[in-house]
């Protein structure tokens, strides 16, 4: 019987447990130490953000967001219904309406043609979330949160070493939001980070982010004793869960290189399916640099999207689905949504199949994922569901 392919591997680089021992030898491990400094340097350095702070989660850094632009109970936040739970849950929790917006069908992303009509007098920010490690169109929402005097928040949890022309994804808009889940290209098991685009949010965002007090500022000698300042939280992440990122940030370029190959070999070899219109591919649109996050397919409805799962399970191959839109749930309802409202994003959460996708998947696995993807199209889909057309279909790229 083959051996478990599954759909992730956390990957180790190599001196996570040195740093780890360093880090305790130095006697700070609660947080903001000397990994906590060397990891945010790295990102501030190659992605031209003005300040990191590391944070718990991006669930923490959107949650700290919201806190920072001052979300109130009324308010409305645009963002995309395809996508994760904390993108809503951060507003959501401040007391603001989700303003669920439609999908585009190429890059899966907040569709920026729509955002402008679901602007009301509530709205306060915008939250592009940048699907799959590709950018959003940030030109035409940066110009229309301008006109409108909006906040944009990147939720980059998927886009961390990404680019949008030449800019780094969560260096664009007021904030950026990062993920070092496990699942994620660099790692820390659980981990985030918020960027701060500006001067005038580093001071806040430090007392928010430690409890409401100026402890930071009492570190940096400058009073004399810190006490309670603001409403805050605790979104400081663990010294060992930084040390273990440092190993992760150092490996950059050799982690993007070699998701890059196994993002390729994917694509070359499901190439054919997509030109025979049996599935479609990830769009990565030229003015965007893609940090290969995941490989996904594109099924032509939800029964041969099962059908393929289910197989690749049998094969012992792991593949899943990703989000069920926002909109569809049980919280979407409460805000007045319903099966129908975003047609696009419905079609993702019915059609869409991540393959497994880790720094050390083999050639050899890789080639039975792609045989079995090939074998089920081609001899066990019904004449039926081959004669539907894709729900997405093949995008030039």
């Amino acid at each position: 019987m083959n051996s478990l392919i599954p759909f992730n591997k956390p990957y180790i680089a190599g001196k996570e447990l040195h740093y780890i021992a360093q880090a305790v030898t130095l006697g700070n491990i609660s947080g903001d130490g000397e990994f906590a400094r060397r990891s945010a340097s790295i990102m501030e350095e190659r992605f031209k953000i003005h300040k990191v702070l590391l944070t718990p989660s991006c669930t923490a850094a959107l949650e700290l967001s919201a806190m920072l632009v001052d979300i109130q109970p009324g308010d409305e936040v645009i963002m995309p219904s395809y996508t994760f739970v904390s993108t809503a849950n951060a507003f959501a929790r401040m007391g603001a309406k989700p303003v669920f917006v439609d999908i585009r069908p190429d890059t899966l992303n907040l569709d920026d043609r729509l955002i402008e009509q679901a602007i009301t007098e509530k709205t306060k920010a915008i939250v592009p979330v940048h699907y799959a490690g590709v950018a959003c169109e940030m030109e035409l929402i940066s110009t229309i949160a301008e006109k409108y005097n909006l906040k944009v928040i990147e939720d980059a949890a998927q886009g961390v070493n990404s680019l949008y022309h030449d800019q780094y994804l969560g260096s664009i808009g007021e904030l950026g939001c990062y993920s070092f889940h496990e699942t994620k290209n660099f790692i820390c098991g659980e981990g985030g980070a918020i960027c701060l685009n500006s001067e005038e949010l580093v001071d806040r965002a430090h007392i928010l982010r430690d409890k409401g007090t100026n402890r930071q500022a009492f570190f940096q000698g400058l009073v004399d004793k810190y006490t309670w300042c603001d409403i805050g939280s605790s979104f400081v992440l663990s010294e060992i869960n930084c040390a273990f990122l440092y190993a992760q940030l150092e490996m950059f370029d050799q982690i993007t290189q070699r998701r890059q190959q196994i993002f390729d070999t994917y694509y070359q070899s499901l190439l054919p399916l997509e030109q025979n219109q049996q599935l479609r591919l990830p769009c990565i649109p030229e003015d965007c640099t893609s940090n290969h996050h995941m490989f996904y397919i594109l099924l032509p409805n939800k029964t041969v999207r099962d059908g393929l799962m289910n197989h690749l399970k049998q094969k012992q191959i792991t593949a899943v689905f990703h989000f069920v839109p926002l909109h569809t749930s049980p919280m979407g309802e409460k805000w007045g949504y319903k099966l129908g409202d975003l047609p696009i994003s419905e079609q993702a959460g019915d059609c869409l199949l991540r393959l497994p996708f880790y720094y050390e998947i083999t050639a050899d696995e890789q080639k039975r994922v792609i045989s079995e993807i090939q074998d089920y199209l081609s001899h066990s889909v019904s004449q039926i569901d081959r004669a539907i057309p894709l729900a997405f279909p093949a995008t030039e790229l």
